[in-house]
């Protein structure tokens, strides 16, 4: 079975992107940190959202994550 991967789009000292990835980790997904910051592009569509979560390419989250919506996905 192939692992679950999931993109976290985040910035340094942001305490919901670290619950965002240790309740990504959790649900056995595989994690690539983004840090927006260092994007400009990505710091305009991010900015205020972090963080933001991609799973299979497909934007799910922003903000907090639902543990609920996360186990139906």
């Amino acid at each position: 079975m192939n692992q679950r991967r999931a993109t976290l789009y985040t910035r340094q000292g942001c305490h919901l992107c670290e619950e965002a990835h240790a309740l990504l980790v959790r649900h056995g997904f595989q994690v690539e940190l983004v840090d927006i910051d260092a994007n400009p592009i990505l710091k305009e569509r991010y900015n205020q959202c972090v963080p933001v979560v991609t799973i299979d390419g497909v934007e799910r989250f922003r903000g907090r994550i639902d543990p609920r919506l996360l186990r139906r996905l």
